[in-house]
């Protein structure tokens, strides 16, 4: 019993352990304020919240529920990555397999409802802060970045849209990203447009989405990066950014 106690406190006492852990238990205020210092999920939470805060009526716990569909469109997303090709010749035709061939293709249908939710539960997030006042100061650029999360929100649904390469994402793509021409200085329709030389429907903000001046391969693998990798890693370090702010300043309640 001595050998193992002493083999158990060379460990603690070695270099690895204490490279790992950094303070011992969390049996006293400084130990305690020292593990919620050093552990990232820890440090996430607020060290006081107010009791009004976590009432439902205030909070409908929309953040959270939108933070946890991301989670679950995220895994899901990896799952599907498995079995889609972002081709012309293939996407298609991936997708109806997804449905009614591939074991588990119940993972496109609950990306597809996540995303749907997720979109849901990001806009009354918003209406949630909007109607309490949280946007006022000290929060004022806490709500910068939600703004922000809830373009990315926008844009993903937006990039996935097309993935299926059917005949309503085509079109309704086509439709949404005619809005690009109108943008202001960017668009070769939109305000401001002559002070860039040479701007026209081939060189814009539309063709630089679209890849082209029409939606072609070069438009499906597009919106398949943006969709999968680049929009989703803005995402996350937004959220980041987020939930270090509402630990600096607090969970939102009613009105300041």
């Amino acid at each position: 019993m001595m050998k193992l106690k002493d083999a158990w406190e060379n460990v603690r006492t070695s270099q690895v352990w204490k490279s790992i852990f950094r303070h011992g238990k969390p049996v006293d205020p400084r130990n305690r304020s020292l593990a919620a210092l050093s552990n990232v999920f820890l440090h996430l939470h607020p060290v006081r919240i107010r009791k009004s805060g976590l009432r439902m009526r205030f909070t409908w716990c929309m953040g959270g529920t939108t933070f946890f569909l991301f989670l679950v469109l995220t895994f899901t997303g990896l799952m599907l990555m498995f079995y889609y090709r972002p081709t012309v010749e293939y996407a298609y035709a991936d997708i109806w397999d997804l449905r009614e061939q591939v074991p588990l293709g119940v993972m496109r249908e609950l990306h597809r409802w996540g995303a749907h939710a997720m979109v849901i539960a990001v806009w009354l997030h918003m209406f949630r802060v909007f109607l309490t006042g949280s946007y006022k100061p000290p929060r004022e650029f806490n709500w910068i970045v939600g703004v922000i999360l809830l373009v990315l929100t926008l844009l993903l649904s937006f990039t996935g849209y097309l993935l299926p390469w059917d005949q309503l994402s085509i079109w309704a793509v086509t439709v949404g990203s005619n809005m690009g021409r109108a943008t202001p200085i960017l668009g070769h329709e939109g305000p401001g447009h002559e002070l860039i030389p040479g701007l026209n429907n081939v060189y814009d903000a539309r063709a630089f989405l679209f890849g082209g001046g029409e939606i072609g391969p070069h438009t499906l693998l597009r919106f398949y990066i943006l969709h999968c990798i680049f929009i989703p890693l803005i995402a996350s370090l937004f959220m980041a950014v987020h939930f270090w702010r509402i630990r600096r300043d607090g969970f939102s309640g009613p009105a300041l």
